[in-house]
């Protein structure tokens, strides 16, 4: 996407409404081209999309052409809402919704029994619903129990125990069609969401240390600096949990799928351990300790001050030399392989900038404590970065790099 002119953000500016509409354009300019360029996110949510879509048409033709059915609106509605992100969850929630529309039908139906008029039995049954809408078991298909209920009543037919029963075979056909193109049709396969949260991850660590390089050694260190710096670090932490939210949907996606429609889905039959979650998860925690001990050091009512200036400079330098090692591991995730190893060149850099930092920290000790004590902190927090960024080679027979599909079903 073409980068926003300054030109264009000063018109913007002020105008809340209107660049709220040009954002929101261009992220669905952006995720249109990112469907169009080849699998990904954007291109499995226009295959589900599509999928329900798909689902809802089959239901209409079978139930209003083929059985000539002329209340045939549920058996489409069912399954258009049925194709869900998992077949496990497809399966799950057609149990809770057939549950939740027959107690919505039986419950109009008495009601109507009881008053013999339409507007009283929507009284009388749907303060009920509501409040059964909330039982647990329903799960987030509670309020088709109420909207069962308006259908059943405004539909204008005679509520009957043929009736009843007509509508629930309805919803259960439309359950079983939703259910099996979900299942049969490229079933969502979600290992690609886990590599890709890993990645950007690791990806936006390195940003965010590079940030703070960048600052430490080109700017003024202020309290403005530190509240920038910590914005970052809240945005590690979201990616973070859509990390732990994909690693949740990866694993569910694999239940009631078998291996051979994975294959036919070409989905990445590959899934990053879980060892790599804990990985970035100590590596985002320990750049929020970093940027926390900063932004301490930064506030002039606490006693903790800065390092003096050529110290900091060492630090940014070896600040941007995690950032390097985050942006090799994120390559590495993508599966993007470098024609040369950086790593021993790195972590040459890395001892020397190791032995000027312990210098100065003995130099800082010798003059002021407060200062020594920041120094201190922070090289600790680099050292804990680069012990996990760049870990020690571990026997892959113990620790594999990555778990097919398969084995962990």
């Amino acid at each position: 996407m073409t980068a926003v002119t300054p030109t264009r953000r000063e018109t913007l500016r002020g105008r809340r409404p209107l660049a709220a509409v040009w954002w929101e354009a261009c992220a669905v300019g952006r995720a249109v081209r990112a469907a169009w360029r080849g699998p990904g996110r954007e291109r499995d949510l226009v295959v589900q999309s599509l999928k329900a879509a798909g689902a809802a048409l089959l239901a209409w033709g079978v139930a209003g052409v083929w059985l000539d059915d002329p209340m045939a609106l549920m058996a489409p509605w069912v399954a258009l809402v049925l194709v869900q992100a998992t077949v496990y969850s497809s399966v799950r929630q057609a149990g809770q919704q057939f549950a939740a529309i027959c107690a919505g039908a039986l419950v109009a139906s008495a009601a109507q029994a009881i008053t013999d008029d339409n507007t009283g039995a929507l009284a009388l049954s749907l303060p009920v619903l509501m409040l059964m809408a909330n039982w647990p078991r329903f799960g987030k298909q509670g309020i088709y129990t109420a909207t069962t209920a308006v259908f059943v009543l405004a539909s204008g037919t005679a509520v009957s125990a043929p009736a009843v029963g007509h509508r629930i075979g309805q919803a259960a056909l439309g359950a079983v069609i939703g259910v099996a193109v979900n299942a049969l049709v490229l079933p969502p396969i979600h290992l690609r969401d886990v590599r890709e949260n890993l990645a950007a991850l690791a990806r936006e660590s390195g940003d965010v240390l590079c940030t703070v390089a960048t600052d430490l050694r080109e700017t003024e260190w202020d309290a403005q600096s530190a509240a920038a710096w910590s914005s970052d670090a809240a945005r590690l932490q979201r990616r973070l949990g859509a990390l732990e939210s994909a690693r949740s949907w990866s694993q569910e996606s694999l239940r009631l799928t078998s291996r051979s429609l994975r294959k036919l889905h070409r989905a990445p039959t590959t899934v990053p351990p879980q060892d790599e979650d804990q990985r970035w998860s100590r590596v985002t925690g320990n750049i929020t300790a970093l940027i926390r001990t900063l932004s301490v050091a930064a506030d002039e009512r606490r006693t903790p001050a800065p390092p003096e200036r050529p110290v900091l400079d060492l630090y940014a330098r070896l600040l941007r030399l995690i950032a390097g090692a985050c942006h090799a591991e994120a390559s590495r995730l993508m599966g993007e392989r470098p024609e040369t190893d950086p790593k021993a060149a790195a972590e040459q850099t890395m001892e020397e900038l190791h032995v000027q930092l312990q210098e100065g920290l003995r130099e800082h000790a010798g003059r002021e404590a407060a200062r020594a004590a920041v120094l201190g902190t922070l090289v600790l927090q680099a050292e804990n970065l680069w012990a996990e960024v760049v870990p020690e080679p571990r026997d892959s027979a113990e620790h594999p790099a990555e778990h097919s599909a398969d084995d962990r079903q």
